[in-house]
């Protein structure tokens, strides 16, 4: 074939894609591809887009057009070319006087072909790749080229999603659940581990349910329990749907000792009304107790969570109750977004849909709510040493940046820190001053 074009990759979206772009990325360094960071050098961009709300696709398109207007020859892939499909190699057609255009769609559940794929398109093929249930899952046998600072890592326990919330497209973007196995995922952290990661984020649509389709039954309590044998500080979990947190995985966080007490509960809604409209009518009966047994059985549990505020229907009265549920609770780190309606989700048609600015106004509020929390929250580690893992360094100022167990990457806060560390390495800093967001302090050791 000669030499080989070079190829570069945007990624888009959460971190599920990023995963996804890191198996792209290895597959094609794999197979002798020149891969550039550079999109003005490369002679293909694949983009991994997402497709989740609408401003997540106007942010795809604005990147696709702006490469096609640069001449690129662009790939899409993820899950705005599983969502549109054939409409985007006709939307991104080559122009007069251009040479810019989408020579190929890649799905959710394919971008394990993408070798294949480029070697058509370089042939003058356009490529349609999307498998229209997608049941992929990538293993540890499939070359990974980390994206990611090199001491923490992202590792996916399953893909999919089995639930039906009113409000999400991601079954329809990414497929039912299917599930790694635990021998799979252990040989994965291992290696991991030999590669100087030294905190693994374990992440799926619905960690807490990890397991059911192979097993029968959930197993996140046995896998995060064969994790605790694997040599890593710290392992994080993702994504802990309040129901599958059963007395036997509340056991497994106590007992695991690299298992951060950190639990991301997207919790989205708080009132029984607006739950059952989601789709989520478990929820609403289970929300408090959970959370006291949380912080009953996991005195220093660290807690996350996210909200959708101006669901239609929602009330005033509804809204109220989640800002005293938040008041109440007094979460960790908190996420507000309005609700954004997707086309194909039961949502996007119920009656009663909110005013923008409404749904501005209440996530305002909520979030004002959660600033006084979090800073609280933070100002509660002054003076206090706590293990930092050290990823930055400013060169102009010397001044190191990382994340405290209470911190997981690109969501929550950082540790802004004075003191000499090399970068990949957990040390014990003394905090000394902090704000809403962030800590400050300087190394002891």
């Amino acid at each position: 074939m000669g030499q080989q074009p070079t190829i570069a990759i945007t990624h888009l979206g959460c971190e599920k894609n990023r995963i996804d772009t890191e198996h792209i990325l290895g597959l094609l360094v794999q197979a002798g591809y020149q891969v550039d960071n550079n999109e003005e050098l490369a002679d293909y961009v694949i983009v991994n887009t997402c497709s989740f709300i609408q401003a997540a696709r106007e942010e795809s398109v604005r990147t696709i057009a702006e490469l096609v207007e640069t001449g690129k020859k662009v790939v899409i892939t993820g899950c705005m070319a599983q969502h549109f499909q054939n409409e985007l190699l006709t939307g991104f057609q080559k122009q007069e006087n251009q040479t810019g255009e989408a020579v190929a769609v890649v799905g959710t559940g394919d971008y394990h072909k993408i070798v294949n794929v480029i070697q058509q398109v370089q042939q003058g093929e356009k490529v349609t790749e999307i498998s229209q249930a997608p049941t992929y899952i990538a293993d540890e046998n499939i070359p990974r080229y980390r994206t990611t600072p090199e001491a923490v890592a992202y590792l996916r326990v399953a893909e999919g999603c089995d639930y039906r919330c009113a409000f999400c497209i991601i079954p329809h973007l990414r497929g039912d659940q299917r599930s790694r196995t635990i021998e799979s995922i252990v040989a994965e952290a291992k290696r991991l581990v030999t590669e100087g990661v030294k905190e693994i984020i374990l992440i799926s649509q619905i960690t807490t349910n990890y397991g059911l389709d192979i097993y029968g039954k959930p197993k996140l309590a046995e896998l995060l329990r064969a994790l605790g044998e694997v040599e890593v500080p710290w392992i994080r979990v993702h994504y802990a749907y309040p129901t599958g947190l059963t007395p036997e995985v509340i056991k497994a966080f106590q007992e695991t000792p690299n298992v951060l007490p950190y639990l991301d509960l997207p919790l989205q809604h708080s009132h029984p009304e607006v739950l059952r409209a989601m789709n989520r009518p478990w929820q609403g009966q289970v929300n408090d107790t959970i959370i006291d047994r949380i912080k009953e059985a996991l005195p220093q549990a660290i807690l996350r969570t996210t909200f959708i505020v101006g669901f239609p229907g929602e009330t005033e009265e509804h809204f109220q109750h989640l800002v005293q549920f938040v008041q109440r609770h007094e979460f960790d780190h908190v996420g507000v977004f309005t609700f954004s309606p997707e086309e194909g989700t039961p949502a996007y048609s119920l009656p009663n849909q909110l005013p923008q600015s409404v749904m501005d106004e209440r996530r305002d509020i909520l979030m004002r709510v959660q600033q006084s929390i979090s800073q609280k929250k933070n100002q509660q580690s002054i003076g206090k040493i706590v293990d930092v893992l050290i990823e930055q360094e400013n060169p102009a100022t010397g001044e190191l940046i990382g994340r405290s167990a209470r911190f997981s990457p690109e969501v929550d806060g950082l540790v802004y820190v004075t003191g000499n560390a090399a970068l990949g390495s957990i040390v014990p800093v003394k905090i000394t001053d902090a704000d809403i967001y962030d800590l400050y302090g300087y190394t002891t050791s």
